[in-house]
């Protein structure tokens, strides 16, 4: 959507190509820090991007 490839957004976040392919494939939470910095780079509030699992077990 904002055409940023993996590397250009590890770039612009201080954080490793592997630590945005992780994220985006759930294996990989990100600290509160680096998730408001994901929302204010997407211009959007950090629920809409990351959801807490609730399920059991």
């Amino acid at each position: 959507m904002h055409g940023y490839s993996q590397d250009q957004l590890a770039k612009k976040l201080g954080v490793s190509r592997q630590t945005i392919i992780s994220i985006e494939k759930g294996r990989y939470n990100p600290s509160l820090p680096l998730a408001l910095q994901v929302g204010q780079m997407f211009e959007t509030p950090v629920e809409n991007i990351f959801f807490l699992d609730d399920s059991p077990g």
